[in-house]
Formats: structure tokens, sequence, C-alpha cells
């Protein structure tokens, strides 16, 4: 499964990256998040979905 970040809308919160470390890095000189692995492994995914439904502007998708 692939994973997307909408790096336009992103505000930088960290939520993503406090649910899923492993997939999600905070970027505090660019101010957002960035995905770091997006390829995802089937173990990551509840992570994943939790982080995708906790990001306030819906920027993370499948």
């Amino acid at each position: 499964m692939r994973l997307n970040l909408n790096v336009e809308t992103c505000i930088g919160c960290g939520v993503c990256s406090q649910v899923c470390p492993d997939v999600f890095f905070l970027d505090e000189d660019a101010g957002r998040a960035v995905i770091s692995n997006a390829e995802l492994a089937d173990s990551e995914e509840n992570l994943v979905r939790e982080a995708i439904d906790a990001c306030p502007i819906g920027c993370i998708n499948w």
C-alpha cells in the first residue's frame, strides 16, 4: 500500500509523527511532516490509520 502526504496543506502539528514515528517525521525547519517510509509493512497499517484519523486537516491518505 502506498501512502501520500499533501505537503502543501500540512500544518506541521506533529500528530502523525507522534502516533507513527516509524513512518512520519516532523521536519521542524520546513514546518511540516515528511513520510520517511511510504512503502508500508502490514504491521504498520493500523498505526498509519490512526495517524490519518488524527490529522486535523486530513492531508494524509492512501
